[in-house]
């Protein structure tokens, strides 16, 4: 099982404002096959903290019925778990973040890896790179 940090979808599913660059349609391309992939029955997690995040995304620059779909396709998947995030998670991730200058949601897909045994994570957030005992998959 893999993570799926949020950016992933959010690069699949909007649509952007201006003409991509390479490297960003690229990008965008790779995290459509990711969800595909997904779509098709790979197993993946995701913390609450980072459905909330893409779900608030979604529905300002589509809005809420885009979001609640969203959300509905999330709930019916049967191969995406939902991690819960705990305070201890939050206080962990604190010093997590400052030590090596990564977002909290960052630290806190980090620390449910670990928590949960997964190794690999589907993200184009090159802070992961940073994690030495965690994979980053961008494709």
């Amino acid at each position: 099982m893999r993570f799926v940090d949020s950016n992933v979808f959010l690069h699949a599913i909007l649509t952007p404002r201006r003409k991509l660059s390479e490297e960003e349609q690229r990008t965008k391309d790779a995290s459509k096959r990711i969800v595909e992939r997904i779509e098709d029955g790979e197993k993946v997690s995701i913390t609450a903290v980072h459905l909330s995040e893409v779900i608030n995304i979604i529905e300002s620059g589509l809005g809420l019925q885009k979001s609640l779909g969203f959300l509905a396709w999330i709930i019916d998947t049967d191969s995406i778990q939902i991690l819960p995030t705990t305070r201890e998670n939050y206080e962990v991730s604190l010093s997590i973040s400052k030590d090596k200058a990564i977002s909290i949601n960052d630290a806190i897909a980090y620390i449910s890896m670990v928590e949960n045994n997964i190794v690999e994570i589907y993200s184009f957030d090159r802070h992961f790179t940073q994690l030495q005992d965690i994979k980053l998959i961008r494709k």
